[in-house]
């Protein structure tokens, strides 16, 4: 018998699946996220530790002129201020950006993490890769030489003069394969910049060597007393620059690597590097 209700509602039944299986087919990606283009930023917003939350991590304490008077929350400083200009292209404001403290070693360590974003002055490394993910770069520094006025090296014009000399770098660091590539292979290593300023403070080392912005500043607060900067590296560049680091694996990778090549792309980064960078980067003698 011809069953007129039954065939309508095998119709509105086809035609409800064809039209989920389109809205699926057009409102999401593989992975489960939302691929329309207006959905991309609340989507990012919900992909951090804390919904809604982006926890960014520094060091403790952080070094100005990175972040100035130990403040990230302030935005003073040049990776204060990039890490707000960041969290502006994911879609972050600043009262939904939250500040914590980690150690270096720590922060790219494996194992998970209780932040989205760390910035510390993470030298790029392929090693690193393993354990965390990087942003592109954001700053590529050089390496300076720090020594005492009245030390035994306080007069050497080239890397050749220091060939005899102790000399100090952070372990891990880029510092550790310039003097190893350029001055010498015995070298002293040291947890952090403010072990290292103790070691020539009190004369366990007669030099050390770490990103330039760092020695001068080093130099200008006096943490050494009575130090001046030798000089820059010659073609101690960092290729790869400093980036912001992140859990291995982490959603916001991308986004976050194409808002650092934005900011780099609109003038962003040349001009915070101008206002916080520029006093500690120029009129330096280059030792080769």
């Amino acid at each position: 018998m011809f069953n007129k209700n039954g065939i309508i509602r095998a119709a509105v039944a086809t035609a409800s699946v064809i039209a989920l299986a389109f809205s699926a087919a057009c409102g999401t990606s593989s992975n489960g996220n939302d691929t329309n283009s207006n959905a991309d930023s609340s989507d990012i917003t919900q992909q951090t530790v804390t919904p809604g939350t982006l926890t960014i991590a520094t060091g403790d304490p952080a070094y100005e002129p990175w972040v100035m008077n130990d403040k990230p929350e302030s935005g003073e400083g040049f990776e204060a201020a990039l890490a707000y200009a960041v969290a502006d292209k994911l879609g972050f404001k600043k009262d939904n950006v939250k500040w914590i403290r980690t150690t270096f070693d720590s922060a790219i360590a494996p194992g998970a993490k209780d932040w989205d974003l760390n910035i510390q002055q993470f030298g790029i490394t392929d090693e690193r890769k393993q354990a965390v993910d990087f942003s592109s770069g954001y700053y590529k520094d050089t390496q300076s030489v720090v020594v005492k006025k009245d030390g035994k090296f306080a007069s050497a014009t080239s890397l050749a003069d220091l060939k005899d000399a102790v000399i100090g770098v952070m372990v891990g660091t880029q510092a550790y394969t310039i003097v190893k590539d350029k001055i010498k292979d015995d070298i002293q290593t040291f947890n952090d910049d403010a072990s290292l300023a103790q070691a020539l403070e009190a004369g366990q080392i007669d030099a050390l060597v770490t990103n330039t912005v760092e020695s001068v500043y080093m130099v200008q607060s006096e943490q050494v007393k009575d130090a001046k900067v030798l000089g820059r590296i010659a073609g101690s560049e960092d290729k790869d620059g400093l980036g912001i680091v992140l859990p291995k694996d982490s959603k916001l990778t991308a986004a976050v690597t194409k808002a650092v090549d934005d900011l780099n792309a609109d003038g962003t980064l040349k001009q915070l590097q101008d206002k916080w960078l520029a006093e500690y980067t120029t009129d330096l003698t280059e030792l080769k």
